[in-house]
């Protein structure tokens, strides 16, 4: 766009000096009527790229929700960065923004996939798709996760290091002379993806490969694929990669959101002084009194809150409006929940943690293909996915819900999931991240 001003102003110019020109020369009706063309010609020129610009800076992008190619049109400009895209379809999903959401680039055909990084230029990366390539739009809890627990990441065992100060490597112990090495890819012009479906489509040795593939549309020979043992080793190399492209860049996108909520805090209203004067009260007793511990007022919190579960329960005996039985309502609350994925297999959890990230406590609950009775709770550590059964068991002919062999017992998942989530209990880690599906 700055260039077309510029030859706007130089037409404007030429323009002017002919004008002048045939003022002070007496130019023939010939030489006016060839400078009118010429007119004509520049405007219709300029328009033609005025509109062109005009048209490039708003286009309408396919961003695809689910598994199953059901998507949305979203109208964005050229400029928005993947970060702004996923703020506007939290926005317009109604989501709980915890700066977890991630845009995904999915090519189905090749079994690749990536996450954007959140100052990625959206249209130029869909410039760069072919025509089966489509985003997707979903969670991804460890985006950033090595700048938290960096050792995870980066164990000790894999990097190298002298241990003279100031010393120096012999060239016996070096892997390879630089003269002898060959170049693989330039990570300046290409981007670092997941395989999916490395065994079927690639024939790969394991299930870890990942691949690195030039910022075009290309073909399959084009393609440099790499294939580690173990999950750990390819989420450390595609982070060392990732860290060797971008550099501090990813550290501010990082920092970014942290900022943000540090500014709105210092932004929002003073609350009004009714609101402020707001204390925690116990009356339990014959008079009421403050509650000056804040872990003790939590915990009265948390009392009332299942208090009132249990008054809500009691009014659905006596007659309430409710026509749920409170044993059945226990038994199907829980649907209405966004971790819960209902009838989904083993491999389909598996799946769904993997796409999310694998950081310890992201987890979800699903129902039982072995005792239809039962539910299982799906959760990660350690980059390692474990699986927990949840019986039913009947005490006073109420039915309760337990992990720990009837030890911890809940009225339905809902407590569940909120003692886990506070409580470690006979798991590896808390619940910390439900692994959820979004739909627009």
């Amino acid at each position: 766009s700055l260039s077309i001003q510029y030859l706007v102003i130089y037409c404007i110019v030429l323009y002017t000096i002919f004008l002048y020109s045939i003022y002070l020369y007496n130019v023939s009706l010939y030489t006016i009527f060839l400078c009118s063309i010429f007119q004509y010609l520049v405007i219709q020129y300029l328009s033609i790229q005025y509109f062109h610009v005009l048209y490039l800076s708003i286009l309408y992008l396919s961003v695809s929700i689910h598994e199953d190619g059901m998507g949305k049109v979203v109208e964005i400009p050229a400029d928005m960065t993947a970060r702004d895209l996923c703020q506007l379809l939290v926005y317009k999903s109604h989501c709980v923004d915890d700066n977890s959401w991630a845009l995904v680039e999915h090519h189905p055909l090749l079994g690749l996939e990536r996450c954007l990084e959140d100052h990625e230029l959206v249209v130029q990366v869909q410039a760069s798709m072919t025509s089966e390539g489509r985003f997707l739009f979903r969670k991804n809890y460890a985006k950033y996760e090595f700048f938290r627990n960096p050792l995870n990441f980066f164990p000790e065992h894999m990097v190298a290091w002298c241990q003279e100060t100031n010393g120096a490597i012999p060239p016996s112990q070096l892997l390879q002379e630089p003269r002898h090495l060959q170049l693989l890819a330039d990570l300046e012009d290409s981007n670092v993806f997941t395989v999916t479906t490395g065994k079927k489509l690639h024939s790969a040795p394991t299930d870890y490969e990942f691949c690195i593939k030039p910022n075009k549309r290309t073909e399959l020979k084009e393609l440099r694929m790499l294939c580690t043992e173990d999950e750990q080793s390819r989420t450390s190399w595609m982070t060392a990669f990732r860290l060797f492209k971008y550099g501090i860049v990813l550290y501010q996108n990082y920092k970014i959101p942290q900022q943000r909520k540090t500014l709105s805090h210092f932004s929002t209203p003073v609350r009004s002084v009714s609101e402020n004067s707001l204390v925690a009260m116990d009356f339990s007793g014959r008079i009421g009194r403050v509650i000056d511990n804040p872990l003790e007022a939590q915990s009265a919190a948390m009392e009332e809150g299942y208090a009132w579960r249990k008054r809500s329960q009691r009014m659905n005996i006596l007659g309430s409006p409710s026509p749920l039985h409170p044993c059945l309502l226990s038994s199907v609350i829980h649907r209405t929940q966004l971790w819960f994925h209902g009838r989904i297999t083993r491999e389909e959890s598996h799946r769904m943690i993997h796409q999310q990230g694998q950081v310890d406590g992201l987890f979800l609950l699903r129902d039982s293909q072995s005792n239809p009775k039962a539910f299982v709770l799906t959760l990660c550590h350690h980059q390692k996915i474990k699986h927990f059964q949840i019986l039913p068991c009947e005490e006073d002919g109420q039915i309760f819900f337990s992990l720990d062999d009837g030890s911890t017992k809940f009225t339905d998942l809902i407590q569940l999931v909120e003692f886990y989530q506070l409580n470690r209990g006979v798991l590896p880690c808390k619940l910390k991240h439900p692994c959820t599906l979004v739909a627009l």
